[in-house]
């Protein structure tokens, strides 16, 4: 079939598939999940600003 006769090849393919659509899947199902923002803090002091 499409000149792959090896069943191996073919299994390689079909489980890209079905990894990319579960991943659809997934994000799907979590979208709303993470809505709420994470406010990163950092240590290192801001320069003070002359005005």
């Amino acid at each position: 079939m499409l000149g792959i006769d090896d069943p191996q090849i073919w299994l390689a393919y079909v489980s890209c598939v079905v990894s990319a659509l579960g991943c659809v899947v997934y994000g799907a199902l979590n979208w709303k999940d993470g809505e709420e923002e994470q406010v990163v803090k950092s240590s290192t002091p801001r320069p003070a600003v002359q005005e």
